[in-house]
């Protein structure tokens, strides 16, 4: 029976107003209208009048129908269940006898609305839907057809599971076979959503789908040449899905889809073009077919492919050679992401692991779009050439040779681009090349094109690691000496890759670069006066990184003269709502920390303004949390960076810090920061604590007994960097404490001792938690020596690998007092302990001793017999090495 129902004028009225108040673009209208709605839904007919007005109400706008029915579909969303029966049903055939309405907006709100309803589990409570759905497609009426698959597409999008499951009686097996059937329909609307039902079922392998696949197959090649982009892009997306999971169905016919999707890889429309390039992607990981890509096909497409002909000559009108003095728009600045400070072990190759470095993307136009063809397809080929390393090289050299050198720039600069993204790949197997191919791109860094010379630089980059390997007069002078001429270009594009392409060579050649400063300084600060604002972003990163890289070879009077002054000039000049501050503040944290003392005379308003920005932050949040309508949150950002830069200050500056500390309120604002929502906020202020205490700890002493519950509370490995951070400022804090330490170690040990036991905890946090119970093991070995047993043998095997330094002095230190009170706790584990202490080069004679002292009294204990047998155990070089060192 049909649910009758009629609205109250005065009511309908009434909402009708609300509907178009809460159009308004005052935000307080738009509030009172939210709270006004929600007190309408206290109403059982309240939904009543929203479908009335969404498909009955034809004489309104249709922008006011659409939103009655979102707001009905919030409602749904949050209140379904409580919803009366009569309600219920009113809505549903109200849907099912709209679904066609005339306008394109009102039906896809309609077929909004049936799936939001159908993913409240209604599916089987709505026994109707899917059948009627499927015969309204056969209605002559466009729109009803139209509407329907609409509504079946999303329905398909949101409930794939269900829809394969016996609960419904398995309606795919009705639904995928009529689908098919509207492949070759006459509309391409019906065509693409036909494709994109049948789409949402490949991945899944579901069995309906499968029963039909060669029919599938079949009909989306029929497709292949449609006139509709949106068919044509989900063609290409149902090939990119089969290739992963019925690769075998496609294999007879891969000769021809190889040659379609480089067409569609060059099509007219670019969302088509990027869903072939996927194909490309997913082709790579599928190692069986690479004798099916003559990969001469791929790259012709993308070095000749006319779209990026055209793209480059078009870029070329629009690009003004030298640009230098154009100012920049903001929208031309990406938001920059500060990564927060985390302490890390000095392992044998430099550097931290866990960083993942992002800074060798493809850099390219954004004009087209960010992720563009040329992005796409050198991604794809940094992945080909990743999984086929130097197997590919045979295929690409020669094409590779005739580009590069080519007279055409367009297609010299392609092959520049191949070759910068199969660096990484084919590094192995293009080593015989570089010494003629290094000198050549050296060579086009000084080409006349802009976009040559900025390619250039970029791809120059992904050989850095192999040009700073060889004696520094063959590459890595000319490099560098042509590298600061592009930092000093007169187009900002080749600025910008310069500089970028710089900082990767820093990091790879660190201290090499030291007979070279005074001519790199001398090029950066030039650079101060000669860029726009988005590139003096990328100058500033240049800088710290070479501090990072050079370190205390930074700390002469000179050098100091020539880069510090710069650097004051812009401090002072920004503001304390700038986000440039950020890479600011990052650079001087990396000069500071560089410079040590002779960052002493600009340290004072340095260390005042971060004090201050910390504060600010602090104070704008609790006015946040106070009061939030009134006044908005910070940017937190603001706050994690000047505590980032404190600890650079702290461990440049060292004890000469102290005075500065003395005149201020940090601490105070610190134990604020510790307990920051925000993980970020904590790490970094994890990491000041840490360089606080080695810097002045007088001034932290007193406020221990404060610090260390927040400490212990934040060894929570599920924020890696937060837990890593607290961990190693617990182990300074320690040495400073000594005995005093006592009361803490119940507040922290039992974390330690689980996070260091815990499967695939990262390197550098198992490393400080090493250090950290090894160091609360020195000064209070009554404590923790008698869970040695529970944490002897990860500790060993992660501190094997650290280099010697004062860290892993201190920590040794406390094992080898640890095992004298409490031997038995290292016996099952004894072979490790030899292996970690093998694994010191030179320690210093009193730790030494130790060693001996335990080495020799276990040898003695077990007996001579005995200790042979346990030293059988042994790998050659360790046997070798303990007895040179200590005689067993």
């Amino acid at each position: 029976m049909e649910y009758e129902w009629k609205p109250d004028e005065q009511g309908l009225q009434q909402i009708l107003q609300l509907l178009k108040e809460s159009q308004s673009p005052d935000t307080t209208i738009q509030r009172t209208v939210q709270q006004k709605l929600e007190q309408l839904n206290q109403y059982p007919d309240f939904n009543n009048y929203l479908i009335f007005v969404l498909t009955k109400l034809k004489s309104e706008d249709e922008p006011t129908r659409s939103l009655s029915g979102l707001i009905l579909k919030n409602n749904v969303k949050a209140h379904f269940q409580n919803f009366p029966n009569g309600v219920t049903d009113f809505i549903k055939s109200e849907c099912l006898n709209n679904i066609g309405d005339s306008s394109p907006l009102i039906r896809a709100t309609v077929g909004i609305l049936i799936t939001t309803i159908a993913s409240k589990g209604e599916l089987q409570n709505w026994p109707d839907l899917l059948p009627k759905l499927c015969s309204l497609l056969d209605s002559e009426d466009y729109n009803t057809c139209e509407g329907a698959f609409g509504a079946l597409q999303k329905i398909c999008e949101d409930s794939a599971e269900i829809l394969d499951s016996d609960v419904l009686d398995r309606p795919l097996n009705i639904m995928i076979p009529k689908f098919l059937q509207f492949f070759k329909h006459s509309s391409p609307k019906i065509r693409s959503h036909a494709v994109a039902c049948v789409n949402q079922f490949i991945i899944s392998r579901t069995q309906a789908l499968m029963l039909h696949i060669d029919s599938f197959i079949e009909n989306l090649f029929a497709l292949a040449g449609d006139e509709e982009p949106e068919v044509r892009k989900n063609v290409c997306r149902a090939l990119v899905m089969l290739l992963e999971v019925r690769m075998d169905r496609l294999l007879p016919h891969m000769h021809n889809i190889v040659e379609y999707m480089l067409q569609r890889t060059q099509d007219q429309d670019e969302n088509v073009a990027l869903e072939a390039c996927e194909f490309w992607l997913t082709l790579a990981e599928q190692p069986i077919l690479f004798p099916l890509i003559n990969a001469a096909l791929f790259f012709n497409f993308l070095t000749y492919n006319e779209c990026h002909q055209k793209f480059l000559l078009k870029k070329q009108q629009g690009d003004v050679e030298e640009d230098e003095t154009i100012p920049d728009s903001e929208q031309d600045i990406r938001p920059r992401f500060h990564r927060s400070r985390t302490v890390a072990q000095q392992h044998d190759e430099d550097g931290i692991e866990e960083e993942d470095d992002d800074d060798d993307e493809i850099d390219d136009d954004d004009t087209i779009s960010d992720w563009n063809l040329r992005k796409c397809s050198a991604a794809a080929l940094d992945v080909l050439a990743n999984v086929y390393r130097d197997e590919l090289l045979p295929h690409i050299l020669p094409l590779l040779k005739e580009l590069l050198f080519h007279h055409e720039w367009v297609v010299k600069e392609s092959g520049i681009l191949v070759l910068g993204a199969i660096a990484e790949g084919c590094m192995q197997g293009m080593i015989p090349y570089l010494p003629e191919l290094i000198p050549h791109l050296i060579q086009c860094l000084s080409d006349k094109k802009a976009l040559v010379r900025s390619i250039t630089c970029w791809t120059l980059s992904r050989y850095a690691h192999w040009v700073v390997s060889q004696p520094p007069d063959t590459y890595l002078k000319p490099l560098m000496t042509e590298l600061l001429k592009r930092i000093l270009d007169s187009n900002k594009r080749v600025q910008e890759a310069a500089c970028s392409a710089f900082a990767t060579l820093e990091e790879e050649a660190c201290t090499e670069l030291v007979p070279y400063l005074a001519y790199i300084l001398d090029t950066l600060v030039f650079a101060f006066s000669k860029y726009q604002h988005k590139n003096l972003l990328i100058l500033y990163d240049a800088i710290g990184t070479l501090a990072d890289s050079v370190g205390h070879h930074l700390n002469k009077p000179e050098y100091i003269q020539m880069l510090m002054p710069p650097l004051i000039q812009k401090w002072n000049m920004l503001k304390d709502e700038d986000k440039d501050l950020f890479p600011l503040l990052e650079c001087l944290s990396s000069v500071a920390t560089a410079l040590q003392s002779g960052f002493l005379p600009y340290c004072e308003p340095v260390y005042q303004r971060c004090v201050n920005l910390v504060q600010k932050t602090l104070a704008q949040a609790m006015l946040n949390n106070a009061q939030p309508d009134q006044y908005e949150a910070p940017d937190k950002d603001f706050m994690i960076v000047a505590l980032d830069l404190l600890s650079g200050l702290a461990e440049g500056l060292g004890g000469n810090i102290e005075q500065l500390v003395a005149r201020s309120n940090i601490l105070t604002l610190m134990y604020q920061c510790m307990q920051d929502k925000m993980p970020e906020v904590r790490q970094s202020s994890f990491a000041l604590l840490g360089d606080l205490t080695k810097a002045c700890f007088q001034h932290v002493k007193p406020c221990i007994a404060d610090f260390m519950p927040i400490l212990g509370t934040n060894l929570n490995p599920e924020f890696i960097s937060v837990c890593n951070n607290a961990t190693w400022a617990i182990g300074e804090i320690s040495i400073q404490m000594g005995i005093e330490m006592q009361p803490y170690i119940p507040m922290v040990l039992h974390q330690l001792v689980e996070i260091i036991n815990r499967p695939n905890t990262p390197k550098t946090l198992l490393e400080n938690t090493a250090i950290t119970i090894g160091r609360l093991g020195y000064v209070c070995p009554q404590e923790v020596a008698p869970m040695l047993q529970q944490f002897i043998r990860p500790w060993c095997t992660s501190l094997r690998n650290i280099r010697d330094n004062e860290e892993k002095d201190s920590a040794f230190r406390g094992i080898c007092t640890m095992i004298s009170v409490n031997p038995s706790g290292v016996i099952q584990d004894f072979i490790f302990f030899c292996d970690a202490v093998a694994s010191w080069i030179n320690p210093k004679d009193d730790l030494r001793d130790m060693f001996c002292k335990i080495l020799h009294g276990f040898k003695n204990q077990v007996g001579d017999e005995n200790w042979r047998r346990f030293s059988d155990q042994f790998p050659l070089p360790l046997k070798e090495r303990l007895a040179a060192f200590y005689g067993v």
